[in-house]
C-alpha cells in the first residue's frame, strides 16, 4: 500500500494527472474529427445547394421555354374537347399540349384534375408557366390558362374565340379567380414522357 502511496504522491509531485474520462460528446467529436465528417456534411449542403440553384435555373428555363411556344398558338381556334392544333384546343388540352410539348410532362386532361395534381401558390408567387384557374362554369376550377407575367395569362377561352391572352386584373377575371398552382417536376415525375 505505501508503494501505491508513493506512486500517487510521485504524479503529484511531477503534476502528471489522470486524464477524467472522455464524455459521450468528446467520443463523437473525435470520431466526427477523424471520419471528416462535418467538413463532408458541408460539402454536401454545398453540392446540394448548388443542385437546387441549377434545378431551379432549369425550371425558369422551361418556363420560359414553355411561355414561349405557347404564344406561337395564339389564333389557334377553341374547341371542346381539343388538344392539338389540328383540332383546335379547349383551356385544359391547350395546358396539357403545351406541357407535353415544351417541358416533356403528362398532365391530367381536366381543369379540375390539373388543379388537384399540382402544388398551391399564393397569387403574389405567381411567376410565368404557373397555371391560373377561374370559375366560368359555377364550379371551382373549371377554367385554366398558363401565367405569363405582368399579371396576364394565355387560354385557349370558349366556343367561337382563340387562343389569346388576357389581364386578370380585369373584372371578369378577377372575380373569377380559383387560385394558382404550380407544377414540380418531382410531383409529376412518374407520368412524364421518356426523355
Amino acid at each position: 500500500m505505501n508503494r501505491w502511496l508513493s506512486i500517487l504522491a510521485l504524479a503529484a509531485a511531477t503534476g502528471a494527472q489522470a486524464a477524467p474520462p472522455a464524455s459521450a460528446e468528446e467520443d463523437v467529436g473525435r470520431f466526427m474529427a477523424e471520419k471528416r465528417l462535418v467538413d463532408r456534411l458541408e460539402e454536401a449542403r454545398v453540392h446540394m445547394g448548388e443542385r437546387v440553384t441549377e434545378g431551379a435555373s432549369r425550371m425558369k428555363h422551361r418556363a420560359s421555354d414553355l411561355v414561349v411556344t405557347a404564344m406561337g398558338f395564339l389564333g389557334v381556334p377553341y374547341r371542346r374537347g381539343g388538344n392539338s392544333v389540328a383540332t383546335g384546343f379547349d383551356c385544359s388540352g391547350f395546358v396539357k399540349a403545351m406541357y407535353e410539348q415544351t417541358v416533356g410532362l403528362i398532365l391530367p386532361r381536366r381543369a379540375n384534375e390539373q388543379a388537384a395534381a399540382t402544388q398551391k401558390i399564393d397569387r403574389h408567387e405567381l411567376e410565368p408557366g404557373d397555371l391560373v384557374f377561374f370559375n366560368t362554369l359555377k364550379r371551382t376550377f373549371s377554367h385554366v390558362g398558363i401565367y405569363i407575367g405582368d399579371n396576364k395569362f394565355i387560354h385557349s377561352p370558349k366556343p367561337g374565340a382563340q387562343v389569346r391572352v388576357e389581364d386578370m386584373g380585369v373584372p371578369y377575371w378577377s372575380t373569377r379567380f380559383d387560385g394558382a398552382r404550380r407544377v414540380n417536376l418531382p410531383a409529376v415525375q412518374a407520368t412524364s414522357l421518356p426523355q
